[in-house]
């Protein structure tokens, strides 16, 4: 199994964690030391297990969701910030907004 860091964002819930990762809120509180699966904070990083994918398939585009940053989406996709730049001509880095669509590989 792989592990994977995921940061929770406002609107978080370990459910909706579990869910996106194909995992059980209960694996991700086992895991990550969390006694009441209501309590997490944002900014908190939780380590995730997820099974290894002999090859993982990469979309070609992202809707950018709240809470997404551009270090967060090229962490996701395993890709860099400066790849997302350059792939979809972004003057600046810090500021993309939610419902965006970003290319994440040519």
């Amino acid at each position: 199994m792989a592990t994977v860091q995921y940061t929770v964002k406002p609107g978080d819930s370990l459910w909706k964690i579990a869910m996106e990762f194909d995992t059980t809120v209960n694996d991700i509180a086992r895991y990550n030391g969390i006694a009441n699966p209501d309590d997490i904070a944002v900014g908190q990083v939780l380590r995730i297990y997820v099974p290894d994918q002999p090859s993982p398939q990469i979309p070609e585009w992202y809707t950018v969701r709240e809470g997404d940053t551009l270090y967060s989406i090229a962490e996701k996709f395993g890709t860099t910030v400066e790849r997302l730049v350059e792939l979809n001509n972004l003057c600046n880095p810090n500021v993309i907004y939610p419902r965006r669509i970003l290319r994440i590989r040519p």
